[in-house]
């Protein structure tokens, strides 16, 4: 992932801007620490902080039209950029950029053109020939973006809060799914599946049971999707939890990467060896389960292991790169922040992981509790449209930390359109169906295995469980002896703008405030909590009531 900052419309001097841009993206480099670029017309700048993952040589951005009249600054991975070339015929390609045919295609067909891409982006496209610029992001929110007011009028859009925070009188994220046009100054949605109103899709069987030619599809659009995602020239690996979704995309990922997906297989890969990794205390139950698909996958394996006390010293720098006080999202993105810090020291750049499934699927325990398949299917269609306040934003943000790119094939819209056609009765769990279920079914391949059985139908834990439980305890433990009984006591004097309920949010949000002091990063942030169930503690083995136990029917 790299990082972007956009200012428009500026009323500063030329240098005056120049300087700002150049302060402020610098606080992004982080994202993108291979090379920097700027683009400036006028009263408009574009800055790119670059981690080069596609064309290494000559990819770096801003990326210029032929007559340097347009400017692309972009964040993302476009995976169909090969299919878009027809639509972009009569234009020199100056890069083997996958991102460049996004240029050729707004001058083709303005922002319409944002319909066309497939994968996972947020850009801004400065035309200096008609004064025009907008910005989209892609439909999910895999990639973060923020939009921002300054108080001169201009316009700012940047990857991370911490870029446009101090310069703006009001910022918030940018809707996924939407672009900017600055013709009409307002946010447009382009982006509008079938299950965006929340309606169960029909049953497709008269007899109530999901086909063959459904779980086909299930399992020949995630292959695909996973395939699209290994687009890279530099050496790349996959997180590798033990679970069912980080162990399905290492499967596939393992039967194709002798070779180069980018032309179909035709040639050999750069990197044919694939390594998986894999993080946890001592003990923990991930790295058991992970040990066991890299044996039966043959990847090149790593573990690596951290203490509960090193965890709580890295929650200052985790808040930061984060910038959020949410729970569960820093007991989740601490571990990922230490595993991106180790992938990156062995020269890996990109990392596939399982991201989205739990949402698509209902694969979090509590979905046991759900009412009924209406009830089931709006919570997973609510789940997914605010992915990008949660897990995207751990995923991206904990390892863009440390430059490294996590790409998500779960949330491809191909197979989300697929995914979403399954009527959510398939989808539903009971004490008797473990969750997830038509999932892993899709993949239950006993002629030729995707996984161990073992694997294929091993419970769901939530990633900060499956670590190691004692690191949750470690946590909450940690939190009563630094915040006391009288401090907790006037949590809603310190704190009258959503004010903690635990002492562990309480402790969370009181370093948050250290550095993110603002009313806008303050507003920005979102708690994940279970929609059913007694519990609102987000772990998995907080819901009781039987439900973190085996429940396996094949």
């Amino acid at each position: 992932m790299c990082g972007i900052l956009a200012i428009l419309e500026s009323t500063l001097t030329p240098q005056e801007l120049r300087s700002l841009a150049l302060r402020q993206s610098c606080r992004l480099r982080h994202r993108g620490p291979d090379w920097s670029g700027v683009f400036q017309k006028g009263k408009s700048i574009l800055a790119h902080e670059r981690l080069a993952i596609v064309d290494p040589q000559t990819g770096a951005q801003p990326l210029l039209n032929e007559d340097k009249t347009v400017a692309l600054a972009v964040n993302g991975e476009i995976y169909n950029h090969l299919k878009l070339h027809p639509f972009i015929e009569g234009h020199t390609l100056a890069t083997k950029s996958d991102c460049e045919p996004i240029l050729h295609m707004y001058e083709k067909m303005g922002e319409e053109c944002v319909k066309h891409l497939r994968g996972d982006f947020a850009f801004v496209i400065l035309d200096t020939k008609t004064g025009h610029y907008m910005a989209a992001r892609d439909p999910i929110g895999v990639v973060p973006l923020y939009i921002g007011y300054g108080e001169d009028g201009a316009v700012w859009f940047s990857s991370e809060c911490k870029a446009i925070r101090e310069h703006t009188v009001k910022f918030e994220a940018f809707p996924p799914g939407c672009y900017y046009s600055s013709k009409s100054k307002s946010i447009e949605r382009y982006y509008v599946p079938q299950w965006w109103d929340e309606v169960p899709p029909p049953l497709s069987s008269a007899t109530k049971v999901i086909s063959d030619a459904e779980l086909k599809s299930i399992r020949e659009s995630f292959e695909a999707a996973v395939v699209r995602r290994m687009m890279c020239d530099v050496p790349y690996g996959v997180l590798l939890s033990g679970g069912l979704d980080s162990s399905l995309v290492a499967s596939i990922v393992s039967r194709h990467a002798e070779t180069r997906t980018e032309d179909d297989g035709h040639s050999r890969a750069w990197y044919p060896r694939l390594h998986s990794f894999c993080v946890g205390l001592q003990g923990a139950p991930d790295l058991v389960a992970a040990k066991k698909v890299a044996d039966f996958l043959g990847t090149v394996h790593h573990e690596f292991y951290f203490t509960v006390q090193e965890g709580i010293d890295a929650l200052r720098d985790v808040i930061f790169h984060l910038e959020t006080y949410d729970v569960t999202t820093i007991r989740a993105s601490t571990p990922m922040y230490f595993l991106a810090r180790c992938i990156k020291a062995m020269g890996v750049k990109m990392v596939l992981s399982g991201e989205g499934s739990d949402e698509i699927f209902g694969g979090y325990l509590y979905f046991h509790l759900a009412p009924n398949s209406d009830e089931f299917h709006k919570e997973l269609c609510k789940r997914i449209k605010n992915l990008y306040k949660f897990d995207c934003l751990r995923a991206n943000k904990s390892t863009a930390a440390w430059g490294v790119e996590v790409r998500v094939p779960f949330l491809d819209q191909e197979f989300l359109d697929t995914a979403m056609s399954v009527h959510p009765s398939f989808k539903m769990c009971s004490k008797d169906r473990i969750e997830k279920w038509v999932l892993r079914k899709a993949f239950d391949t006993p002629e030729k295995p995707y996984l161990p059985d073992s694997i294929l139908w091993r419970q769901k834990e939530q990633f900060s469980d499956g670590v190691g439980y004692s690191w949750i305890g470690g946590l909450k433990a940690h939190a009563e002896q630094e915040v006391d009984d009288a401090s907790f006591a006037l949590r809603s004097e310190t704190f009258p703008y959503d004010t903690p309920d635990t002492k562990e949010a309480y402790f969370y949000r009181k370093i948050f405030e250290t550095m993110y002091a603002d009313k806008s990063t303050r507003e920005s942030v979102s708690h994940w909590v279970p929609t059913w169930g007694a519990s609102k503690d987000p772990s998995g083995r907080a819901q009781g009531d039987g439900v973190h136990v085996a429940a396996v029917e094949k």
